[in-house]
């Protein structure tokens, strides 16, 4: 048993492993900028320590001053959340190092899966399906350029080291390649100081479904469901369902074993999430592998009824998986909506201030994760989501309608939020026809 977890986030996630370590009679520490010095996260825990102020870089991405902190506060283990360090191979290198057991997958297997050409290359050769593409990086435009037309135009360029839309360009023909290309591996140096890129077909209109696995250092590896993520703002996810209503049982459990030899193939452990892209004819190709725990992992929680939390902090003690495949059964359905600090008429332009009022919705099969409060200040720093709302219902069309009520009993004063735009997919048809792809947003906001 862990004595002491040190909480390396802030927001919804760091109260969510708080809460966690308290139900296992494990103490926690938070460590917080300057900015976030009345988070609810902060409250909550344990214990709790400054590392820095104003950019995420000077005190969440900070390595050295979490490693310290973890030191200072007598912490066995770390748990990254998501975002941050989660993915960082050299952080979880660092703790290991320390002596310090690290909340998640391998260093070894971060950087398998973290390099997305690497990642693609692994299971091509794994037998997972995979969207036609390059099976080695890439780096000059001229090759690149004669990659892409044995591909076939449109085709999407991509950064080996992305994430969140960074990197990312597509080019219909080879006369907008070269410009694109150098586009996306400029941002990707920007962003990940990496200029290796790989090209794949572009696959217009797909869905995004996704399939949580979690796995132990005893080779058991179980999926647990997928989830559809296909409402998407500038590559980031806006609502979240479990189960998809894009696929059908066949295609779902072929799904599941792809995830999960996908797992097995690089010797995974703790939760992790396979990513997929269907096309129009209902084929998926493998996308990527998250290997943290995600956001949206309370749907899967609340049609699985585990909590996933728990169970990685479990699995890292060493302990076998508390449940088996058998175990697992999918119970009606969970929609997630995210909620941001943000204005979605000005291109989802961030909205941070002080919370003046407000009121957050309850009753059976409704949950909210949030580190918001009366009187609290959003940060302008830091990511501007800032609540996700989570229903649950014996089907799609009765979880539509409470998460519509939930969205109508929401009041968040003080600040701008996407709350009226949220309830606006809930609303339309497309989306409650279950037919939303990910370009739904950008066509909706061009039809208003």
């Amino acid at each position: 048993m862990f004595q002491k977890i040190l909480i390396a986030n802030r927001g919804e996630i760091a109260v969510r492993i708080a809460r966690a370590c308290r139900n296992m009679g494990i103490r926690s520490v938070a460590v917080y900028s300057k900015e976030d010095k009345n988070s609810l996260h902060v409250q909550l825990a344990d214990q709790r320590i400054c590392i820095g102020e104003g950019p995420a870089r000077n005190n969440y991405l900070n390595k050295e001053q979490i490693i310290t902190a973890a030191k200072n506060m007598g912490c066995d283990a770390i748990h990254p959340g998501f975002g941050f360090l989660s993915e960082n191979a050299d952080f979880v290198r660092m703790c290991e190092e320390s002596g310090i057991t690290f909340i998640g997958p391998s260093a070894d297997v971060i950087n398998s899966m973290g390099n997305k050409s690497h990642a693609r290359k692994t299971m091509m050769e794994a037998g997972v399906p995979v969207v036609p593409g390059t099976k080695e990086p890439v780096k000059d435009v001229e090759a690149a350029a004669e990659k892409a037309k044995e591909i076939g135009f449109p085709v999407m360029i991509k950064a080996s080291s992305g994430g969140g839309g960074k990197g990312m360009r597509v080019a219909n023909s080879a006369d907008e390649f070269e410009f694109n290309f150098n586009m996306a591996q400029r941002e990707s140096v920007n962003a990940f100081n990496d200029d290796t890129m790989y090209i794949e077909r572009c696959v217009l209109n797909p869905r995004h479904v996704e399939v949580q696995i979690m796995a132990d250092n005893f080779g058991n590896v179980v999926s647990l469901g997928e989830r559809d993520c296909s409402v998407q703002r500038n590559h980031q996810k806006l609502i979240e369902e479990s189960p998809s209503p894009a696929i059908d049982d066949e295609t779902r459990q072929r799904m599941y074993k792809d995830a999960v030899l996908a797992a097995k193939t690089v010797g995974y452990t703790n939760a992790g999430t396979v990513e997929f892209i269907l096309d129009q004819s209902g084929t998926y190709y493998f996308m990527e592998m998250n290997t943290r725990i995600q956001v949206e992992h309370g749907v899967t929680e609340m049609v699985t009824d585990t909590d996933l939390i728990i169970e990685q902090i479990r699995v890292a003690m060493g302990e076998e998986l508390s449940f088996k495949q058998e175990d697992i059964q999918i119970k009606g359905h969970a929609i997630e909506c995210r909620i941001n600090a943000e204005i979605p008429e000005k291109n989802f332009m961030p909205s941070p201030g002080t919370i003046t009022a407000l009121h957050l919705p309850a009753g059976n099969g409704v949950r909210v994760d949030t580190g918001l409060y009366t009187g609290y200040t959003i940060p302008s720093e830091y990511d501007s989501m800032i609540a996700k709302i989570i229903v649950h219902a014996p089907d799609r069309q009765a979880a539509l309608q409470k998460m519509r009520s939930a969205l109508d009993e929401t009041v968040i004063k003080g600040i701008n939020t996407n709350l009226d735009f949220q309830y606006q997919i809930l609303r339309h048809p497309v989306f409650c026809e279950g037919q939303a792809d990910t370009g739904f947003i950008e066509k909706l906001l061009r039809l208003d």
